[in-house]
Parts: structure tokens; sequence; C-alpha cells
């Protein structure tokens, strides 16, 4: 098969079969293109002529770029690469699959960076600084949810109003099209009140129906990359020095659960992590907070 068809033919069966996000099928045609650039540049053009040597070539030159790509970003276009081939193996397009003895890099074991709670404070109490009380609803409304749920942004602005129907809790939809349900806290529940009561009707009315809860200035559904902005805005007001992204509330909700007493599985459940052993790496932020502690409080420690 052409490898244009084959990458085609790839990226439809994970978005409609698999189910994965629209961001994450546009990551992998973006390193699927480069690597049937690559291929071409070495005259290869159909699916049958790429060989385990080849693969293991392209692998070896994307490691060894200037400057040196980020272990995350290697691993997920090797994913990419694998995942084609095995799909094609799959379905008999191909007899063999030649990504077999291709082994992912070790990505580098980093803590996820949290806020402590008195930053997340001053974080939620910079949405409501500003003149655009609208604005400042749907801000605050925001980032309290993403708070208090550790929701990813993605999942957030995909939310429908229908989707706080029971009050207390949300219902997320998560990688895969998974539905998870997540306790919403009081002081979330007064934010999104108050937007749904004060702010969204006006911002309803400024565009088209849509049953999408956050909207934008417009009335169109809220994005990612303005959620993101939100999140920017309010950590430039409140002053804060550390990087703050929609990731970083997530990973604070997890670490502040863990150091609250929260069993790690009760994390996992609410995080929509398939394992726990992608929810341990919160614990090692716990057991830093744990040692000092142990530090300054018992009196043979230091």
């Amino acid at each position: 098969m052409r490898l244009e068809r084959a990458v085609d033919a790839y990226l439809r069966h994970i978005s409609i079969e698999r189910g994965l996000s629209d961001h994450t099928v546009a990551a992998y045609r973006r390193d699927l293109a480069g690597y049937v650039q690559w291929l071409a540049g070495r005259g290869i053009h159909d699916s049958s002529e790429v060989t385990a040597a080849l693969v293991a070539e392209f692998a070896a030159e994307r490691a060894s770029a200037e400057p040196p790509p980020a272990a995350s970003s290697l691993a997920r276009l090797q994913s990419s690469v694998r995942g084609l081939h095995r799909f094609l193996a799959r379905e008999g397009i191909e007899a063999e699959d030649p990504t077999g003895r291709l082994r992912p890099p070790k990505a580098a074991r980093r803590l996820p960076k949290a806020l402590t709670i008195d930053q997340v404070e001053r974080l939620l109490d910079a949405t409501a600084t500003g003149s655009d009380e609208i604005i400042g609803l749907r801000d605050r409304a925001l980032l309290e949810l993403l708070y208090a749920t550790g929701a990813r942004v993605s999942e957030v602005v995909q939310l429908d109003v229908d989707d706080l129907a029971h009050g207390d809790v949300v219902r997320v939809r998560g990688k895969g099209s998974k539905e998870r349900i997540i306790p919403v806290g009081s002081y979330a529940r007064s934010a999104l009140e108050a937007y749904l009561t004060r702010s969204r009707p006006e911002l309803s009315r400024r565009g088209r129906a849509t049953p999408r809860l956050f909207l934008g200035a417009r009335g169109a559904p809220l994005s990612r990359q303005s959620a993101w902005l939100v999140i920017q805005h309010a950590a430039d007001r409140a002053e804060l020095t550390a990087h703050v992204s929609p990731h970083t509330l997530r990973h604070s909700f997890a670490t502040h659960l863990l150091q609250g007493g929260a069993d790690v599985r009760v994390v996992q459940e609410l995080l929509g992590h398939a394992s726990v052993a992608t929810t341990q790496i919160y614990t090692h932020v716990s057991v830093d907070a744990l040692r000092d502690v142990y530090a300054t409080s018992h009196p043979r420690a230091r």
C-alpha cells in the first residue's frame, strides 16, 4: 500500500475505532508526515518496502538530532511509527511488522510541578480581578472546576451543561471516550452556579445555541487554547513565578488529595488513569513533603 494511503487508514482507525482525541490524532499525523517524507527521501513510497533496518535508522537519526528532542517527543514519534506498522500487519495489509525490535527511549522520570494550597487560592482569587464581570465569573468557574476535579483541560472544555445535571458530581469523558463521575466541591459548585445564572446566559446570546458548558466572549464553545490563556492571565495577576498550565491544576489536585490522606487508587479513579503506576508518581511528591516534616520535627533527624 502507498504510504500516504496507509497513514490515512491508520489515522481513521485510531480516530474512529479507538476514539483517540483530535489533539492526539493531529500529533500522530504530524509525526507520520515526517516519517513518510524521510522514507520518500530514500526512495521508499510503499509500506511493503519498509524494513527493520530503515526503521532503526530513522529512529537513530531522530534521536541524534540537534537540538536533542525531548524523550517524551521521541517516544511519541516511535509510538506513531510502531502503531502504523502494527496496524498494517494486523489488518493483513503487510505480512510483517518491521518495528518489532524497536525499543522506545527511556523517558526521564520527572516529578509533576504542583502549586501550594496558598498559591492555588491566589490563582483562583485572581480570576475575580478585572472590569468584565461576565468573563470573570466564567474564568472563576473554569479554574474552580479544573482544581476541584483534576480533569484535563480538554475534558473540561468538552463538557455540556447536562454533564452537571446531578449537581454535586460531573460526568467527564476521558481518553478513549471513557466516562467517569467526579465529585464537585462546594466552592466549585458555587462558582458554577454564579456562572450559569449570571454569565453564561449573556455569553450564549452573543453566539449560536450550543450545549457546551463554557463559552467564549462571542458565545462560541471555549477552546483549549483560550482556557490555557485564562490560566496564564490569572497566574500573571496572582504574581505566581512558577510556570502554571492547565496540567498544573491537575497535578495540584492529585498532590493535595494524597497529602490529605486519600488512597492512591481513589486518586487513580478520579484522574482517569488506566494504571495505578501512572498515579503513583504523585506519591513521590507526598513523600518529599513527609521527609521535610520529619527533618524539621524529629529530635534526632538532623
